[in-house]
Parts: structure tokens; sequence; C-alpha cells
């Protein structure tokens, strides 16, 4: 019998009532520490003082209007936005799924509008995640998200990750755009290195194709960048964002560069809660802590002292854990054994982690998150892991 509740996703047994910081808490008092962040979404973890009262405030005043009038907030959060990115311009959305829509959207209504309708096509790269709607599965490409489905939308060519032939070829009079994650976060946690997204821009630029990036996972600080394509020294036309830039409020937001947002004309593309006043706030609070002084910078630290402790966990344990993945804090460990049996056994000694491709686990917690808190994560997985060499030592012998 099926349950109130659609059966969409294969929930734990863990029901928490509070969080606080890089914890959570179940409501039999229950402390577990949170590497999860709500798959990348909680940067500044849970019950954040500054979030807590930017929320409040709002909500005693004006939850929605509808995009039909001016909302101040949101002009304002575009403007900081555009102070800090590459773009010229912003489009407040609700998710990474209708910001990855967007962008599609705004690449293919580029070249109609220079008289190019047939360049609709977009090139993306195998073991990308872009969403669940209809076009993000095509333009992910994974077949475990498109089985069933129907036919797949079409307009998407998919190429090997890092395959410069494959890539050239795929390139024709119909291609619109090229989109990338710079880190890949469903599919493994695999990282484009920063000369590839370097030659990824010369090659746009070569065939005049706009260049998308993906950083809906990356973004917000999670690398010690406010984005990370900022590494490499490149800009992208078109840009999507979500996850940490609501820092837990449902928010998306496409970027873009003049010649790109100028085509999203009245009535071409819209949304109804996409940059309503409770978003609007929670955004600019968000961005008062993450542009603070010192605030990325402390993120680069932690993540070296957390890369550091993660390499001396993976020599010790060659039977359970392969190598360390990601950058900054956006992390992981490709595993030796299920990926599911390792995320399950940390939950067992209280560290949430996130399953993904390429049979790895994400440590991506809070950008607020201590030194301490480290070490307590990596001792974490030191217990899991002689727990579970344990089990197999034990299987063996029976």
């Amino acid at each position: 019998m099926i349950t109130p509740l659609m059966p969409n996703y294969a929930r734990s047994e863990l029901a928490f009532e509070r969080g606080e910081g890089c914890w959570l808490v179940t409501a039999g008092g229950r402390r577990v520490l949170d590497f999860g962040s709500g798959i990348a979404v909680n940067v500044l973890g849970h019950a954040h003082p500054h979030l807590v009262e930017a929320l409040t405030e709002q909500a005693k005043k004006l939850w929605h209007v509808s995009n039909l009038h001016q909302i101040p907030d949101g002009e304002r959060l575009a403007r900081r936005l555009v102070e800090a990115t590459f773009a010229d311009s912003v489009m407040f959305c609700n998710s990474g799924a209708e910001a990855n829509e967007g962008a599609i959207k705004m690449a293919r209504k580029y070249h109609a509008s220079r008289g190019e309708p047939n360049r609709f096509r977009v090139i993306t790269f195998e073991g990308a995640f872009h969403g669940r709607t209809l076009a993000t599965i095509a333009a992910g490409g994974q077949k475990k998200y498109l089985e069933g489905f129907g036919p797949k939308v079409e307009g998407f060519d998919q190429v090997p990750f890092g395959d410069h032939d494959a890539l050239k070829a795929a390139i024709g009079p119909d291609t619109a755009a090229l989109m990338i994650e710079p880190i890949q976060g469903e599919g493994g946690l695999r990282v484009v290195p920063n000369e590839e997204l370097r030659y990824l821009r010369e090659l746009c630029d070569q065939h005049g194709l706009l260049l998308i990036l993906d950083e809906v996972q990356s973004g917000m600080g999670r690398t010690g960048k406010l984005f990370a394509h900022e590494w490499a020294g490149i800009t992208p036309d078109i840009m999507s964002i979500a996850k940490g830039i609501g820092g837990g409020f449902p928010l998306g937001a496409v970027l873009a560069v003049e010649k790109c947002a100028a085509v999203f004309t009245p009535g071409t593309h819209g949304t109804t809660f996409g940059g309503n006043p409770l978003g609007m706030a929670v955004g600019n609070a968000v961005l008062d802590v993450v542009l603070a002084p010192g605030f990325l910078e402390n993120v680069q630290r932690v993540s070296l002292v957390f890369k550091q402790k993660l390499a001396g966990l993976i020599d010790g344990h060659p039977k359970v854990f392969e190598e360390v993945r990601g950058f900054g804090l956006l992390t992981g460990i490709k595993c030796a054994l299920p990926n599911g049996d390792v995320t399950n056994a940390l939950r067992d000694e209280g560290l949430l982690v996130v399953p993904a491709g390429d049979n790895v686990i994400r440590l991506i917690p809070p950008l607020i998150v201590s030194e301490e808190e480290i070490g307590l994560a990596v001792d974490k997985l030191e217990k899991a892991a002689r727990l579970i060499e344990a089990s197999l030592v034990k299987g063996a012998a029976e």
C-alpha cells in the first residue's frame, strides 16, 4: 500500500527536530554531525542567527507580491551579485533545475535573436547532472534518470569528459553552447582542471558558442572562491546558481553577460515565486556573511586541513577508501566497497554524508565548519572504516 508521501526517495530512519551550526538534533536528542549540508545547500549551517533574523523580519512584513511589481531587495541582491561576478544581469528563480532551464532557454534565444534559430543544440559532458526536469535530465544524459520518461528531449549532445577530439567533432552549425559543471557533484566529484576550463572558453570564442557554467553545487564559496571558475581565471557567458545562495531557502538564479541577458525581454520567460521578498531577504543575508572580509580565506584554510586529514585516512584504510576527490569543501572519497554501505556505517557513527556517482561519498560540510568539527568527522570516518574492516575479516573467516 502506498504511503501518503510519494515513495520517490529511500529515506533513512532519521527525523530531525532542530539544527545548530554543523549539527542536527533528532526529537530524541541524538546529535548528528552534518557533512551533507542538505546536499550542499546549508552553506552557513543550521539556524544561523543572521539568516534567522533576516527571514523572521521579512516574514513579519511581506511574503509574496509577484514579479509584476518592484521588489527592492531583489534589485539589491542582483546588484550585489553583478558587482561580485562577471555578470551584467541576474534573473531569480527557485531551484537549480529552473536555473539550468533558464540558462538553456537563454542560449537558444540568444542565437535565434541573431537570425540563427537552428543553433539550439547544447554540448554537455558524460557524468553531468543538471536537474530533474525533462530538459535537464536530457542535458545530464544519465540513463538512470532518463529511463521511463519517454523520448529524450532533443537538442543535447554528450561527449566524454576531457575528450577534446570528441568535443571538436560534436561542434556543428547547429551548436549553440557548451554546458559544464566546474566540479561534477552527482557525477562523482570530478574536478574540471583549470587548463580545461580555459580551453573550453577559447573553443567557445573560436566557434561563436556560449559557455554555460552550472555552479549550482560548486558555487557560493564552496571552493574558497565565490564561484569555482574563478580559480581558472575565466568567465562564462551564462551561469546557473542555486543551493547555497539561499542557505536553505529555495532560491536559484541565472547570471549572464549583457548580450545574453538582453534577449529575455518581457514575456519570454517567467517565474511565479522566483525573487519573492522572503527569498531575497535570505539571499542578501547569505551574501552578507560569505562576502565578509576573511570568510572565503578561512574556507580555503579549513579545506586544506580537511584534505590533509583525509589523505592520511585513505592511506590507513585501503580496503575501504580509494582516493580523495573534489576541491575545497566540495570534497569526497571514492570507496573500495559500495558507497551505500559506507554511508550507512557513517550514519550509525553520527556523521551524515551524501552518496554520489562513481562510488563516491560526498563530504560537504557547512562553510562555517571548524577544525575541531573536521577532526570529529575524520574520527568518525576512521571508526566506521575499522568496523567495516572488522566485518570484512569476520565474513572471510566464516
